[in-house]
């Protein structure tokens, strides 16, 4: 599928931008606008989930029964930002959150399995919706240039008429 003519791509239809009128193309800026920062928010939360799956991997992988005494007392987190003191059971073994309120027990060699098989997937995520920010930015760019020089002309036209009189 070839596009002709105007370089913005939108859900497989080409537009011309010098043929929309300054309001439409403010009008395109600023859902631009909205979709790359919601896109941006996106990407953000993407790579806060990747450094804390890849903080899991990091603990799993530090702790064995050599470093992890069942002595030792632990802070456990509740949530983000409540901890309880506790005693690991058995260091060999750790509760895995899998998503959306689950656990599952597992062996260490199981759970860093898991948490790499997460940063992976996570990371082709992050690189697709990178690629997506870029596109749209480089839209919203080729936008407000145009929407710039359709201004200038009007404003050049407007005073040319004032001017005038």
């Amino acid at each position: 599928m070839a596009s002709r003519g105007g370089q913005q791509q939108q859900q497989g239809e080409a537009v011309d931008l010098a043929s929309l009128s300054a309001q439409q193309l403010s009008a395109v800026k600023k859902q631009l606008d909205g979709e790359v920062e919601h896109l941006s928010t996106s990407y953000a939360q993407l790579a806060a989930a990747q450094a804390k799956f890849k903080e899991c991997l990091r603990v799993v992988r530090s702790g064995s029964s050599s470093s992890f005494d069942k002595e030792k007392s632990i802070l456990v987190p509740l949530t983000n930002s409540l901890y309880v003191k506790g005693q690991l059971a058995d260091p060999d073994r750790v509760l895995v959150d899998v998503g959306t309120g689950f656990y599952v027990e597992k062996d260490t060699a199981s759970a860093a399995e898991f948490y790499e098989a997460k940063i992976k997937e996570l990371a082709g995520n992050i690189q697709g919706l990178e690629g997506i920010v870029q596109a749209k930015t480089n839209n919203l760019r080729m936008v407000e240039e145009v929407l710039r020089q359709k201004v200038l002309a009007q404003g050049s036209g407007a005073g040319g008429e004032g001017s005038a009189s």
